[in-house]
């Protein structure tokens, strides 16, 4: 370990003797980080296995991580060190930074959530690890061509001087397909090879491990039926991409094998690492699964203590329901998965017949009360030939929570009430949070700086402390240094869209930035429907000159979601006719931000005077992309949906720009059914006129780029009522002009944003997870 500038500096120019140039310093650096994580990442293995201290596993399909080394460096302690030392040896370190490629390990909030929660169990020194799949291409690189998202593969491994550790001793063999009785013959063996990455815990000296299975052609003899080089390519599959296309039934049978894969490895492994008897596994280990997909590991723990434990039904099901836990993330029926029967009980023959043996039970008992019919068929695993996940997953954990408290109150009252009424015990709510160390103290060092010279660095570790910022609300001397910030995060994001998309950003104008996965819900169309409400506006009213903005999206579509990929195209084509109008792109400019990812975040959320969150309410369980924007300083225009009620109520509601429907008005609506979108669009002569023109296809090349567009919004009735809020929407943007001409009440907002975001630190998150679900005892590390 260095311990002074001098030290970094004569070591790093010792290992980087004359080549030097970017790349060859940027292996250099990143090869002395390795090692200086190596040993703290032994020794707190060694102090877990030596003290028996109880564990968790936390199962997910996504870890989006991000980059590593700039991130590993402030957990160190010693990003100064290097950014100094390398500006003095003549490196750039955000341009070695730029080298190092984004883990392709997740998509949206829930990978990201999932990584967020594996920094502060680090950071907490808490024994956690994450577990999930090494997917050698991530989802795919996003290219706009024509205004239309196109899908690339992408192989970030190929690329990268991995932070992994590969650990072939661990290597274990997954069964598939087979014929049970007597005994479970003709299996395919995959096998499955983990790759260890660390996780740094910030200015402790707890590393933590994320876990990450690759598929491996296994070296047992295949059945007779199979062929070697069909087996090859679909072995390769199975941590090839993240979330295949299931469109087809060999999508689904690969989404299955994915996630059977992921967890029967990943319970293998902790099963043979126990310290002590499996019957003792509850107070050993607790298990975490990160939504449905990773549910089908209680089944896969039963068939481990049944047939490779020797356990009896009982105490087997009394150590699952004691060891794993479950998290919803969602209240979307479509997300709620639903698996054929006949597919498990070909992929995972014996797994499915215990799944079957799990819903006899547990219909035995319901038949003891007095149930309705639709009370049975909703509380039933098996129904209708399909498995449903998100039931399996309540009746076989211990705990079962939502994200946010809006959420779980309509998972209780509404989407699970049955299991609810089964199970109350079971159900808490655990809201979302975000690591402050990435998202304001790595994305943000200039308001980092100001906030610690205004309160102390106290906040550091303990975000809850940014409240003493309320201090600071009508402060015009840290009002004037916050507006600087601002300015300053403008002008880099600016820096980076121009580098890439050659697009001129007026830097005084307001950043109003919306950056989520493309969905029906999460109302991207009702943003850009109203961009070019404004659009027209401009050109037909002389006395309308808005002051200006500049509207940022950025996500992805699901390669086989066809509405959402209009979505993106209908924003492309208004974004060029905006663009190019020498009157309208005065007042308003639209950047699509290609690819958006991890990377691309840490330089928007800081930027950002406005973060669209304008969800349906009832339908986003939490968010955390809301939360970034808060503690960058941000206003939130949105819904009272998901985690914005809990933001609303932290900041006031004169501090946030809250519209639309509220989550019970759009729930009667979907009840009675009594909602229509023609009569809105009637009884609106800007909708109609709007309509008229999407319709016939002028807003987007042709009606054939918007025929999704149209069923969703005629022929389904406007199921997410972007129809419905869309005066509301544009209201309150017309609020949020007045309100910025006011400077000091503006900056007082941000100022209040900022200093009621703590509560919203994934370390709070973590810590009652702890508390009230997992039993972890944090470990002090004194070697």
């Amino acid at each position: 370990m260095f311990y002074s500038k001098e030290e970094f500096k004569e070591e790093f120019t010792k290992r980087l003797g004359q080549d030097k140039v970017p790349q060859t310093a940027y292996a250099v650096l990143g090869a002395m980080m390795k090692e200086l994580l190596e040993e703290d990442w032994v020794k707190t293995n060694q102090l877990y296995t030596e003290s028996k201290v109880k564990q968790l596993y936390y199962i997910s399909i996504e870890f989006l991580i991000g980059r590593m080394l700039v991130q590993n460096l402030h957990s160190l302690g010693i990003f100064t060190i290097v950014q100094e030392g390398l500006q003095e040896l003549g490196f750039n370190l955000e341009e070695l930074e730029e080298m190092e490629p984004e883990p392709g390990l997740g998509n949206g909030g829930l990978g990201r959530l999932a990584a967020c929660f594996m920094d502060s169990l680090a950071a907490l020194q808490l024994p956690g690890h994450g577990c999930g799949i090494r997917y050698k291409g991530g989802l795919f690189t996003q290219q706009i061509e024509n205004g239309f998202q196109t899908e690339y593969p992408t192989d970030w491994l190929r690329e990268i001087e991995g932070w992994e550790k590969r650990r072939d001793d661990l290597a274990v063999e997954i069964p598939f397909y087979g014929r049970l009785h007597p005994r479970h013959t003709d299996i395919e063996w995959v096998k499955a090879v983990p790759y260890d990455m660390p996780i740094v815990g910030a200015s402790g000296r707890t590393v933590n491990t994320l876990r990450l299975w690759q598929a491996e052609v296994s070296e047992r003899p295949l059945p007779a039926y199979k062929d070697f080089n069909e087996y090859t390519l679909e072995t390769a599959a199975i941590s090839d991409r993240l979330y295949p296309d299931d469109s087809l039934v060999t999508g689904k049978i690969l989404r299955l094998k994915q996630q059977y894969f992921m967890c029967s490895a990943s319970l293998q492994t902790i099963i043979k690492t126990l310290p002590g008897p499996v019957h003792e596994l509850p107070h050993q280990v607790a298990i975490q699964i990160n939504d449905t997909h990773p549910a089908i590991a209680i089944p896969e723990l039963m068939r481990i203590l049944l047939d490779e434990e020797g356990l009896e039904w009982e105490e087997a099901w009394n150590i699952t329901t004691h060891t794993i836990s479950y998290t919803n993330h969602t209240i979307l029926g479509e997300a709620m998965e639903k698996w054929d029967s006949h597919l498990l009980a070909s992929l995972v023959p014996r797994v499915y017949e215990i799944i079957h043996e799990i819903d006899r039970r547990f219909k035995e008992q319901l038949q003891e009360q007095v149930l309705k019919e639709q009370e049975f068929k909703k509380l039933s695993i098996i129904d209708d030939g399909l498995v449903k996940m998100a039931v399996l997953a309540v009746v076989g954990s211990y705990k079962v929570n939502g994200v946010a408290e809006l959420h779980t109150d309509i998972l209780k009252n509404r989407e699970m009430k049955e299991l609810y009424r089964q199970f109350p015990g079971k159900f808490h709510n655990k809201t979302n949070g975000i690591t402050h160390r990435r998202w304001l103290i790595k994305a943000n060092p200039e308001l980092t700086q100001l906030i610690t010279q205004s309160i102390g660095d106290d906040w550091l570790k303990k975000p809850i402390l940014l409240n003493d910022l309320n201090k600071f609300i009508i402060d015009a001397s840290f009002q004037e240094a916050l507006k600087e910030v601002k300015r300053a995060k403008k002008n880099q994001l600016i820096a980076h869209v121009e580098k890439s998309w050659d697009s001129p950003i007026d830097p005084l104008s307001i950043f109003d930035i919306h950056i989520k996965r493309f969905h029906g819900y999460k109302r991207q169309l009702m943003n850009i429907l109203h961009i070019q409400s404004l659009y027209d506006r401009i050109k037909e009213d002389s006395t309308y000159r808005p002051y200006p903005r500049t509207f940022f999206f950025g996500g992805k579509a699901a390669p086989g979601y066809e509405f959402a990929k209009q979505v993106i195209k209908l924003i492309n084509v208004i974004a060029a006719k905006v663009n190019q109008d020498p009157l309208v792109r005065n007042h308003i400019h639209i950047v699509f931000i290609e690819n958006y990812n991890v990377s691309h975040g840490e330089r928007m959320f800081p930027a950002a005077d406005i973060s669209e969150q304008i969800s349906t309410a009832s339908k986003e369980a939490s968010g955390t992309g809301n939360m970034k924007f808060m503690m960058n300083g941000a206003i939130t225009l949105g819904t009272l949906d998901g985690a914005n009620v809990e933001i609303v109520e932290r900041v006031g509601k004169e501090n946030a720009f809250i519209f639309g429907l509220h989550s019970q008005q759009i729930m009667l609506l979907e009840k009675h059914k009594n909602y229509r979108a023609q009569e809105v669009i009637e009884q609106s002569p800007e909708l109609k006129s709007l309509m008229a023109r999407l319709l016939s296809g002028e807003l987007s090349d042709g009606t054939e780029n918007i025929s999704f567009i149209r069923n969703q919004l005629v022929d389904l009735n406007d199921p997410y009522f972007v129809l419905k809020d869309f005066h509301s929407y544009a209201a309150m943007h017309e609020k949020v002009l007045a309100s910025y001409e006011d400077q000091g009440n503006w900056q007082g907002m941000s100022v209040r944003n900022i200093a009621e975001s703590g509560i919203f630190s994934s370390d709070r998150t973590i810590q009652q997870y702890s508390d009230d679900v997992w039993d972890l005892k944090k470990i002090l590390n004194v070697y």
